[in-house]
């Protein structure tokens, strides 16, 4: 198992919300809507012996542009608990991320707000995603 595998799984969960494109590395120059998987902090050790590492990452979700109503309300549904655009309900659809992972947890979502792409103002939000694995 490698991060690689860890944001491949993560990029593959998302590609189950239809008409979403998932990166599992930041691109040059995404299609919209964009879900964007970053590494943020690696935790070693949380168990004896190196048995439990704790990864946990933010996916950017960039939907439009920011001054368009359906955009905004992609956000909500992107947002949601629950339903086939939620992004929660996708990136802990393979709790194991094909194998490469004990677990995965989309902890919170913690921003909405516009996003400066090649001089356009964008509209997104934010994820922090956790995930366990060895």
């Amino acid at each position: 198992m490698t991060i690689s595998d860890i944001r491949n799984g993560i990029e593959t969960n998302l590609e189950t919300i239809s008409g979403l494109r998932a990166y599992s590395e930041i691109p040059d120059n995404p299609s919209f809507p964009a879900a964007i998987v970053v590494l943020n902090t690696v935790d070693y050790d949380q168990a004896f012996q190196r048995g439990l590492t704790q990864y946990n990452f933010t996916v950017s979700v960039v939907v439009g542009r920011a001054s368009e109503r359906a955009a905004q309300e992609r956000l909500n549904l992107y947002a949601s608990n629950t339903g086939d655009k939620s992004i929660k309900t996708a990136v802990e659809s393979d709790k194991t991320l094909s194998g490469s992972a004990y677990d995965v947890r989309v902890v919170s979502m913690n921003s909405i707000g516009a996003v400066e792409l090649n001089a356009t103002t964008y509209i997104g939000m934010d994820y922090t995603v956790t995930v366990y694995a060895n």
